[in-house]
Parts: structure tokens; C-alpha cells; sequence
């Protein structure tokens, strides 16, 4: 997909340097929205368990996996320079028992 670039680097696009840094600012963008759908799947399958579902897959596993996509968001957030969490915990409707297993590593 071809996008045209923002005023700001047009003027830099004789060095190369514009170019690059308009690549390097698309790339992580893009990283940011694929994490963001990792976490809109893994609490998306973390609402719809139910006790029934036990035998089929624990719900302790699914914490943990949306755990691992919200660490990995922030982190990528943290990447492009977006440091405040707290309107993406409130927009996403991150539960308390995710937010406080971040960067834990089960073993």
C-alpha cells in the first residue's frame, strides 16, 4: 500500500534520510496495530470462557496469554513514544487479574 508521506518530510526526501524514517515510522505503526489485535483476541477468548469450558482449555492460560499480548502492546507503545496506559487499559477493558500478571514469566 503506497501512502504519500506528510509535509514534513518532503522537504528531507533529496537525503534519503525522510524516506527512511517515513519507512521506519510505517513499520512501527503497523507493529502497533498487529499487537493491538492480539490483545482484542486474547481478551476477546478471556470473556467468552465460561465454567463450562474447564475440561476444554483453563482459563489460567488464558490470562496468561492476554498478559503476554497486553506486556507486548505496551511495550510497543512505549516504541513509538506513547507512555500513558490508562486510556488504553479503560478502552480495551483490561481486567485487573491481566494488568497485574504483566511481564510475568510462567516457567
Amino acid at each position: 500500500m503506497s501512502l504519500r508521506p506528510p509535509g514534513s518530510f518532503r522537504n528531507q526526501s533529496d537525503t534519503g534520510f525522510g524516506v527512511l524514517e517515513y519507512e521506519l515510522a510505517s513499520e512501527r505503526a503497523d507493529a502497533l496495530g498487529r499487537h493491538g489485535r492480539k490483545v482484542e483476541t486474547a481478551l476477546t477468548g478471556l470473556a467468552a470462557w465460561k465454567a463450562d469450558d474447564a475440561a476444554r482449555i483453563d482459563r489460567e492460560t488464558l490470562v496468561d496469554a492476554a498478559s503476554q499480548a497486553v506486556w507486548a502492546f505496551f511495550i510497543q507503545r512505549e516504541i513509538c513514544g506513547l507512555r500513558n496506559t490508562r486510556d488504553v487499559i479503560t478502552r480495551y477493558g483490561i481486567p485487573n487479574e491481566v494488568l497485574a500478571r504483566l511481564g510475568a514469566i510462567r516457567k
